[in-house]
């Protein structure tokens, strides 16, 4: 799975760091969506504004909430199909030397 860069935050600021972490579990748990779709959705948005590390991290967090293959794809076909080709590009490049399983 990507590394998480957010605890190098702390020394920072761990106050908002704290902010940010609730922030995740209270999003990115089951409710009217289940935690996979959600996951999936954020990451075709960062797929849509460029951040491979953000794709990569959020594909594997998915697939730790049983999204397939197929999903992760399906999703990024929605963002490709609304943000265009730059997308499928990003997708490249956070999943070099990733397998995704099926």
């Amino acid at each position: 799975m990507a590394e998480n860069p957010l605890p190098a935050y702390a020394e920072v600021d761990p106050e908002t760091l704290e902010l940010v972490q609730k922030i995740d579990e209270t999003t990115f748990t089951d409710g009217a969506l289940p935690a996979k779709v959600k996951l999936l959705i954020a990451m075709a948005l960062d797929a849509s504004h460029g951040v491979p590390a953000g794709v990569r991290g959020l594909a594997m967090r998915a697939k730790a909430e049983g999204a397939t293959k197929a999903e992760i794809a399906e999703a990024l076909r929605v963002a490709f199909a609304i943000y265009g080709s730059g997308c499928i590009y990003i997708a490249s490049t956070a999943f070099k030397d990733l397998d995704l399983g099926e």
